[in-house]
C-alpha cells in the first residue's frame, strides 16, 4: 500500500514538471523564437514615441531672440510592418530616389527587423502639411515630432554653434543619447549642451495593423513627460557682431571685443563666417560638405579661438610694463633711434621713421622698434650676461600673468592656448646657456615664436584698459535668469605688474590715436587707447593687427582686430575697430564713408 502511493506520489511530480516544461517551451518560442509574437505583442500594438524636448532658447545682452526653435519631423520605420505600398508616391513626399529608399530600408532592416529606426530626419513643416494627410498608405512608417534649430541673424554661427546627430562613441560614453538623437557638436550649443537639451519623455500608443493611431496605451498611465531645455542669456551685442561680420567680409581675421569690468565678450567675429542657418535640418549634411570643402577660406575654422599670430608690435605695451616692473625704463627713459636696433654681423632690427630721441611714452606713440629692443635687452641681461635663463624666466612669469601662452578658461570649447617659449625650448634649439637676449630679440617686437590667439589679445586688451586685471572672458551670462553667471567668471585675476605702472602706458597708447601711428582711428568726444601691430607673416604677406579700449576712463570695449595679409596695423585693423567702438558707445555708425570702405575692401586672394 506504501509503494502504491510513493508511485501516484512520483507520477504528480512527473506530470507536475511535465507541464512547467511545456510552459516554459512555449513561452520561449513565442519570446524568442517567434518574431510574430514579438510584433503582435509589442510593436503591431504598442508604438513608443520618443518626446524630444524643445532645446533652451538663447538672447542677446539685450534681451533679442538669437536661437530660439522650429517645429519639425522625423520619418520612422519599423522594417518587419512595411507592406506593399505606392513606393514612387512615398519617395515623392520625401523627395528621395527609388534606389534611395531600397538602400535605406536595407539599412535599417540590418540593423533590426522590428526596431523603431529613423528613416529620414528633420522634414520641415511645410513638407509634413503634404505627407501627413497621406500616412495611412504606408504602414510601418510613422512621423515622430522634434524641433530644429533657428537663428535669427545670418552671423555668430562660430560663438553659437551648431546641433547635429550624436556619435556612436558619444552614445557608447552616454547613456542618456540614443541612436537618432542630437546634441551640441560646437560653440555654445556644445559648452551648455547639458543645460540646453532638456529632458526626453515617452508616449506609449496603440496602432492597428493599418497603421492607425488608436490612442494612448492605457490612458498614458504610463507615459512621461518631457522637460524643455534651459534658456541662456549671452553678453553677445547683435548689432555690433552684425557690424564686425559686415566689416570683415572678403576678409580673412578677427574681430573680439571685451568688457573689461566684467570680461564679457561682445562680439567674437571670425572670417570669413556662414549662416548657422546653412546647418539645419535637412540642407545640413550637403552645406556641411561645401563648407568643409572650401580650403581656401575654410569658413568652419574659428579664427578667434583657434588662429595663432604673432601679435606685433601690439605686444610692445606689455614689454613696456614689464620693464617698469623690472627697474630697467623708466616713463623718463629716452633712446636715440638710428633707424633699427644692430645686431652685428651687418644684422639689424629695422625701424621706420620717426623723431629721435624718445620717451616712454613716444616709444609707444611712433612704435619705436629700436626702443622696445633696449629695453628687452635690459630686462633679459638685469643679472649679467650669462644669466639670461634666470631673467627670462621672470619676464616670462610676467607675461603669462597677463593671461598669455596659456587658455583663458572661457566657456567655448576648441581655443587653443597660444605659444610663451619657454627656456627649454631654446635650450633645446641652441644648447643649454648658448643663446642670449640677442639671440631672442625679435620677442622684444612681438615676433619670433610668440603666438596669440585674437582672443588672449582682446583680454590683454582688457587688462591693460582695467590696470592690471583681467575677468575670464565667457559669453553666457545668465542661465535660466539673466544675470545668473558662473562666481568663476566674476573673480579678478591680477598679473604681476605694479597698478601704478599702467598709466604711462595707457598716456602713450592714448597719442597713439591722438598723433600716432592711428590718427585714423580717431573718434570724436572719445579717448581712444591703442596700439597697432604689423606681424610678419612667413607664407605671405604681413597681418594688420590693433588693439584698442575706450574711454580711456571707466574703460567699457576693448577690441582686437586682426585682419591676414592687409599690412599695416593702421590701414586696415584700426578703422574697423574704430567703426566697433562708435557703435558701441553711441549705437550707431555715422562715418558711412569709411564704414563702405571697410566693407567693400576685398582682401582675400582667389
Amino acid at each position: 500500500m506504501e509503494k502504491h502511493y510513493l508511485n501516484r506520489k512520483y507520477m504528480f511530480i512527473g506530470l507536475f514538471l511535465l507541464t512547467g516544461l511545456v510552459f516554459i517551451i512555449r513561452l520561449f518560442y513565442i519570446q524568442i523564437v517567434a518574431e510574430k509574437y514579438i510584433l503582435s505583442a509589442s510593436n503591431n500594438v504598442l508604438r513608443y514615441i520618443t518626446q524630444y524636448p524643445a532645446r533652451g532658447l538663447i538672447y542677446d545682452r539685450n534681451g533679442k531672440l538669437l536661437v530660439f526653435n522650429e517645429a519639425a519631423y522625423d520619418m520612422m520605420v519599423i522594417p518587419r510592418q512595411v507592406q506593399a505600398m505606392d513606393t514612387a508616391e512615398f519617395c515623392r513626399l520625401l523627395g528621395i530616389e527609388l534606389a534611395d529608399f531600397r538602400n535605406r530600408l536595407k539599412r535599417t532592416s540590418d540593423y533590426s527587423t522590428y526596431k523603431t529606426s529613423v528613416f529620414e530626419s528633420q522634414i520641415n513643416r511645410e513638407n509634413f502639411g503634404a505627407l501627413q494627410e497621406k500616412m495611412f498608405m504606408f504602414p510601418g512608417f510613422f512621423v515622430q515630432p522634434r524641433t530644429l534649430r533657428k537663428y535669427t541673424y545670418p552671423t555668430a554661427a562660430h560663438m553659437l554653434g551648431y546641433v547635429g546627430e550624436v556619435s556612436p562613441s558619444v552614445i557608447a560614453r552616454n547613456s542618456y543619447y540614443k541612436p537618432g538623437d542630437y546634441i551640441g557638436i560646437s560653440g555654445i550649443e556644445k559648452s551648455y549642451e547639458e543645460v540646453l537639451r532638456g529632458r526626453k519623455g515617452m508616449k506609449i500608443r496603440v496602432v492597428d495593423v493599418h497603421n492607425r493611431d488608436m490612442g494612448s496605451f492605457q490612458d498614458g498611465r504610463y507615459d512621461t513627460l518631457s522637460s524643455p531645455g534651459t534658456n541662456l542669456w549671452s553678453s553677445i551685442d547683435a548689432d555690433l557682431q552684425l557690424l564686425g561680420e559686415t566689416l570683415m567680409q572678403n576678409k580673412k581675421g578677427s574681430i573680439v571685443a571685451i568688457e573689461p569690468s566684467s570680461g564679457e565678450i561682445l562680439c567674437l567675429v571670425s572670417s570669413p563666417a556662414y549662416d548657422p542657418n546653412l546647418l539645419v535640418g535637412r540642407i545640413r549634411n550637403r552645406n556641411f560638405s561645401l563648407l568643409n570643402a572650401d580650403t581656401l577660406n575654410i569658413p568652419l575654422f574659428n579664427r578667434a579661438l583657434m588662429a595663432t599670430y604673432p601679435p606685433g608690435s601690439a605686444f610692445k605695451p606689455a614689454n613696456a610694463l614689464v620693464g617698469l616692473q623690472e627697474g630697467v625704463l623708466t616713463p623718463e627713459t629716452r633712446y636715440s633711434c638710428p633707424g633699427g636696433f644692430a645686431l652685428g654681423n651687418d644684422q639689424v632690427v629695422g625701424c621706420h621713421d620717426h623723431g629721435s630721441p624718445l620717451n616712454l611714452v613716444e616709444s609707444i606713440q611712433y612704435s619705436c622698434n629700436t626702443y622696445f629692443c633696449k629695453v628687452f635687452k635690459l630686462i633679459l641681461d638685469k643679472d649679467g650676461f650669462y644669466n639670461t635663463e634666470g631673467a627670462y624666466n621672470r619676464w616670462r612669469n610676467h607675461i603669462l600673468s597677463f593671461g598669455m601662452g596659456k587658455r583663458t578658461g572661457l566657456d567655448l570649447p576648441s581655443e587653443l592656448s597660444g605659444n610663451i617659449p619657454s627656456t627649454a625650448y631654446y635650450d633645446k634649439y641652441y644648447g643649454r646657456n648658448r643663446w642670449r637676449s640677442l639671440t631672442v630679440i625679435s620677442l622684444a617686437i612681438g615676433q619670433g615664436e610668440i603666438l596669440m590667439t585674437p582672443l588672449q589679445l582682446a583680454n590683454m586688451t582688457a587688462l591693460i584698459a582695467n590696470r592690471g586685471y583681467y575677468i575670464i572672458p565667457h559669453v553666457i551670462t545668465g542661465v535660466g535668469e539673466p544675470n545668473s553667471v558662473n562666481r568663476t567668471f566674476m573673480q579678478k585675476h591680477y598679473c604681476s605688474v605694479d597698478p601704478a605702472h599702467f598709466d604711462v602706458v595707457i598716456d602713450g597708447m592714448e597719442k597713439v590715436v591722438q598723433a600716432g601711428t592711428a590718427t585714423n582711428a580717431r573718434l570724436d568726444s572719445v579717448a581712444i587707447c591703442a596700439k597697432t601691430g604689423t606681424a610678419q607673416n612667413p607664407h605671405g604677406d604681413n597681418h594688420s593687427i590693433f588693439i584698442v579700449f575706450a574711454p580711456k576712463e571707466n574703460p567699457r570695449i576693448a577690441v582686437s582686430v586682426i585682419v591676414e595679409n592687409a599690412g599695416w596695423g593702421a590701414t586696415w585693423a584700426a578703422p574697423i575697430a574704430s567703426l566697433m567702438i562708435e557703435q558701441y558707445l553711441r549705437g550707431e555708425v555715422k562715418r558711412q564713408e569709411i564704414k563702405e570702405r571697410m566693407t567693400n575692401g576685398n582682401l582675400i586672394r582667389r
